[in-house]
């Protein structure tokens, strides 16, 4: 899978892999997902258009810094509970 430019952004082809259900689910490389800050579990929309489709991830941000307050939580539990005395 190799990572081109289409107007300055990023671009890649990738296939549809078949699942054991019968639909299919897209390989987006590791670059792409560090560019555009998604992580394994994000949630994408999907949008058909006249052309194909778009992409894009369905940010919940509210989620994501909760998610994000917690990781920091468990890192520094530690140091935190000393702060907290």
């Amino acid at each position: 899978m190799a990572i081109t430019a289409t107007n300055g952004k990023p671009s890649v082809k990738t296939n549809i892999h078949k699942l054991d259900d019968g639909s299919g689910a897209v390989i987006v490389p590791r670059e792409m997902l560090d560019s555009l800050n998604l992580q394994v579990g994000d949630q994408l929309q999907i949008i058909e258009t006249d052309g194909g489709i778009i992409v894009r991830p369905a940010h919940d941000n509210f989620k994501r810094q909760m998610r994000a307050a917690r990781d920091v939580m468990d890192k520094y539990s530690v140091g935190l509970q000393k702060l907290a005395k």
